[in-house]
């Protein structure tokens, strides 16, 4: 199965993180709405990594679009491991990618997402250029 991340990008972060039995939809499979919070911990928890702790007075990032594609069905109890890929650095936004899959079955995945981030001054509510340091940290 081809998964559409670009040739070119960065592993930037890899974690696991617990299926909770609160995560599964009445169909007894991990709802979807959750996958977009996985990818969510994965870019909060690799954001804070980098030292990018976004403030109201100042600046930082916020997603603008986000998707992701099912492959094979998630089901309680078990880890996802997800791992985080970056790219594409253009004047004010980058992309991220991510991919999911049990951390018992390595190698297949089960979905597969991503999101653009734009870079923003929080006061005025405009997108600005990108740090060099996030720049830097998104090139692959």
């Amino acid at each position: 199965m081809k998964i559409n991340i670009p040739e070119v990008k960065k592993l930037a972060y890899a974690m696991r993180i617990a299926m909770r039995w609160g995560d599964m939809d009445a169909m007894g499979h991990i709802n979807n709405t959750t996958y977009f919070r996985y990818m969510e911990t994965a870019r909060i928890d690799w954001m804070r990594s980098i030292g990018c702790m976004p403030s109201a007075q100042g600046e930082g990032p916020i997603i603008v679009n986000a998707f992701c594609n099912f492959y094979r069905e998630l089901r309680y109890p078990g880890d996802v491991l997800l791992k985080m890929y970056v790219s594409d650095p253009a004047r004010t936004t980058f992309e991220s990618w991510a991919t999911m899959e049990r951390a018992d079955q390595p190698g297949q995945i089960c979905a597969a997402g991503g999101a653009t981030t734009i870079w923003v001054d929080f006061p005025s509510q405009k997108a600005m250029p990108l740090p060099q340091w996030v720049r830097d940290i998104v090139t692959a």
